[in-house]
Protein backbone atom coordinates (compact mmCIF):
# COMPACT_ATOMS: atom_id res chain seq x y z
CA UNK A 1 0.00 0.00 0.00
CA UNK A 2 2.84 2.51 0.46
CA UNK A 3 4.09 1.55 -2.87
CA UNK A 4 0.96 3.43 -3.94
CA UNK A 5 1.18 6.31 -2.20
CA UNK A 6 4.72 7.30 -3.52
CA UNK A 7 5.77 10.29 -5.39
CA UNK A 8 6.50 8.90 -8.85
CA UNK A 9 3.13 6.77 -8.56
CA UNK A 10 0.82 9.24 -7.70
CA UNK A 11 2.48 11.31 -10.58
CA UNK A 12 1.57 8.84 -13.16
CA UNK A 13 -2.00 8.03 -11.50
CA UNK A 14 -2.21 11.82 -12.12
CA UNK A 15 -1.39 11.90 -15.55
CA UNK A 16 -2.89 9.13 -16.30
CA UNK A 17 -6.31 9.89 -14.40
CA UNK A 18 -6.02 13.09 -16.67
CA UNK A 19 -5.68 11.75 -19.79
CA UNK A 20 -8.47 9.26 -19.18
CA UNK A 21 -10.78 12.32 -18.00
CA UNK A 22 -9.90 14.32 -21.16
CA UNK A 23 -10.36 11.18 -22.97
CA UNK A 24 -13.88 10.89 -21.50
CA UNK A 25 -14.82 14.37 -21.63
CA UNK A 26 -13.88 14.19 -25.77
CA UNK A 27 -15.66 10.95 -26.45
CA UNK A 28 -18.67 12.26 -25.15
CA UNK A 29 -18.25 15.30 -27.16
CA UNK A 30 -17.49 13.83 -30.48
CA UNK A 31 -18.68 10.01 -30.06
CA UNK A 32 -22.31 10.63 -28.14
CA UNK A 33 -22.85 14.64 -29.80
CA UNK A 34 -22.98 16.05 -26.25
CA UNK A 35 -21.44 19.32 -27.14
CA UNK A 36 -20.14 21.01 -23.73
CA UNK A 37 -20.90 24.60 -21.96
CA UNK A 38 -18.59 27.16 -21.12
CA UNK A 39 -17.48 25.56 -17.37
CA UNK A 40 -17.62 22.38 -19.18
CA UNK A 41 -14.40 23.59 -21.40
CA UNK A 42 -12.75 25.23 -17.99
CA UNK A 43 -13.07 21.73 -16.49
CA UNK A 44 -10.77 20.69 -19.62
CA UNK A 45 -7.82 23.06 -18.59
CA UNK A 46 -6.47 21.68 -15.12
CA UNK A 47 -6.59 17.97 -16.36
CA UNK A 48 -3.74 19.27 -19.32
CA UNK A 49 -2.05 21.16 -16.50
CA UNK A 50 -1.63 18.38 -14.79
CA UNK A 51 -0.82 15.82 -18.02
CA UNK A 52 2.15 18.80 -18.59
CA UNK A 53 2.94 19.03 -15.24
CA UNK A 54 3.22 15.44 -14.27
CA UNK A 55 5.18 14.88 -17.34
CA UNK A 56 7.38 17.73 -17.22
CA UNK A 57 8.29 16.35 -13.43
CA UNK A 58 8.69 13.03 -14.61
CA UNK A 59 10.46 13.56 -17.46
CA UNK A 60 12.88 16.32 -16.03
CA UNK A 61 13.49 15.41 -11.99
CA UNK A 62 14.90 12.59 -10.21
CA UNK A 63 14.89 14.04 -6.83
CA UNK A 64 12.71 12.97 -4.67
CA UNK A 65 11.89 16.79 -3.34
CA UNK A 66 11.76 18.39 -6.87
CA UNK A 67 8.84 15.61 -7.85
CA UNK A 68 6.63 16.37 -4.40
CA UNK A 69 6.78 20.33 -5.67
CA UNK A 70 5.42 18.53 -9.05
CA UNK A 71 2.76 17.05 -7.56
CA UNK A 72 1.73 19.53 -4.79
CA UNK A 73 0.99 21.80 -8.47
CA UNK A 74 -0.39 18.40 -9.77
CA UNK A 75 -3.18 18.52 -6.29
CA UNK A 76 -3.40 22.24 -7.30
CA UNK A 77 -4.66 22.09 -10.26
CA UNK A 78 -6.62 19.20 -9.68
CA UNK A 79 -8.93 20.77 -6.56
CA UNK A 80 -9.11 24.07 -8.89
CA UNK A 81 -10.84 21.50 -10.97
CA UNK A 82 -12.90 20.38 -8.42
CA UNK A 83 -13.80 24.30 -7.78
CA UNK A 84 -14.67 24.77 -11.54
CA UNK A 85 -17.02 21.76 -11.45
CA UNK A 86 -18.25 22.80 -8.15
CA UNK A 87 -19.31 26.02 -9.31
CA UNK A 88 -20.56 24.24 -12.04
CA UNK A 89 -23.15 21.88 -9.78
CA UNK A 90 -24.43 25.20 -8.47
CA UNK A 91 -25.23 26.35 -11.99
CA UNK A 92 -26.73 23.49 -12.67
CA UNK A 93 -29.06 23.29 -9.45
CA UNK A 94 -29.60 26.85 -10.02
CA UNK A 95 -28.25 27.85 -6.50
CA UNK A 96 -26.22 30.78 -8.45
CA UNK A 97 -25.50 32.32 -11.57
CA UNK A 98 -23.31 31.12 -14.07
CA UNK A 99 -20.83 33.54 -15.86
CA UNK A 100 -21.72 35.44 -18.73
CA UNK A 101 -20.71 32.94 -20.98
CA UNK A 102 -23.38 30.59 -19.64
CA UNK A 103 -26.36 31.63 -21.44
CA UNK A 104 -24.98 31.82 -24.85
CA UNK A 105 -24.69 35.54 -24.94
CA UNK A 106 -22.20 37.13 -26.94
CA UNK A 107 -19.74 39.92 -26.22
CA UNK A 108 -21.23 43.63 -26.79
CA UNK A 109 -18.09 44.73 -28.89
CA UNK A 110 -19.11 42.05 -31.96
CA UNK A 111 -19.98 43.49 -35.13
CA UNK A 112 -23.17 42.11 -36.93
CA UNK A 113 -21.24 39.76 -39.23
CA UNK A 114 -19.56 38.59 -36.52
CA UNK A 115 -22.74 37.34 -34.34
CA UNK A 116 -24.01 36.15 -37.05
CA UNK A 117 -21.06 33.83 -37.72
CA UNK A 118 -20.76 32.77 -34.18
CA UNK A 119 -24.59 32.29 -33.64
CA UNK A 120 -24.32 30.04 -36.81
CA UNK A 121 -21.30 28.11 -35.95
CA UNK A 122 -22.07 27.03 -32.90
CA UNK A 123 -24.45 25.69 -30.85
CA UNK A 124 -25.82 27.44 -27.73
CA UNK A 125 -24.90 25.06 -24.81
CA UNK A 126 -26.23 26.83 -21.51
CA UNK A 127 -24.38 25.62 -18.49
CA UNK A 128 -27.78 25.23 -16.49
CA UNK A 129 -28.99 22.41 -19.21
CA UNK A 130 -27.47 18.89 -17.50
CA UNK A 131 -26.74 16.76 -21.10
CA UNK A 132 -26.51 13.60 -19.12
CA UNK A 133 -26.21 12.12 -15.46
CA UNK A 134 -26.26 8.70 -13.99
CA UNK A 135 -27.96 7.84 -10.42
CA UNK A 136 -28.74 11.42 -10.84
CA UNK A 137 -25.61 13.08 -10.57
CA UNK A 138 -24.66 15.41 -13.80
CA UNK A 139 -21.21 14.80 -15.28
CA UNK A 140 -19.97 18.07 -13.84
CA UNK A 141 -20.51 16.32 -10.49
CA UNK A 142 -18.84 12.97 -11.19
CA UNK A 143 -15.98 15.39 -12.36
CA UNK A 144 -15.93 17.45 -9.01
CA UNK A 145 -15.98 14.10 -7.15
CA UNK A 146 -13.66 12.29 -9.88
CA UNK A 147 -11.03 15.70 -9.52
CA UNK A 148 -11.77 16.11 -5.93
CA UNK A 149 -10.79 12.01 -5.63
CA UNK A 150 -7.72 12.35 -7.54
CA UNK A 151 -6.04 15.75 -5.84
CA UNK A 152 -7.12 13.94 -2.23
CA UNK A 153 -4.82 10.88 -3.75
CA UNK A 154 -2.38 13.47 -4.13
CA UNK A 155 -2.36 15.29 -0.63
CA UNK A 156 -2.08 11.49 1.19
CA UNK A 157 0.68 11.02 -0.54
CA UNK A 158 2.79 14.42 0.00
CA UNK A 159 1.69 14.29 3.78
CA UNK A 160 3.10 10.43 3.88
CA UNK A 161 6.32 11.14 1.93
CA UNK A 162 6.61 14.35 4.01
CA UNK A 163 5.73 12.31 7.79
CA UNK A 164 8.45 9.61 6.03
CA UNK A 165 10.94 12.44 5.86
CA UNK A 166 10.96 13.20 9.23
CA UNK A 167 11.37 9.64 10.65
Amino acid sequence: MSRLFGVTNLLLISVLGAAAALGAAFIAQYVFDLQPCVLCIWQRWPYAAVIVIGLLTLLLSRLTRHRLVGLALVVLALYADAGIAAFHVGVEQGWWQGTSECGGAAGADLTIEQLRAQILGAPVVRCTDIAWSLFGISMAGWNLLYAAGLGTLGLIGIFRSRRGAER
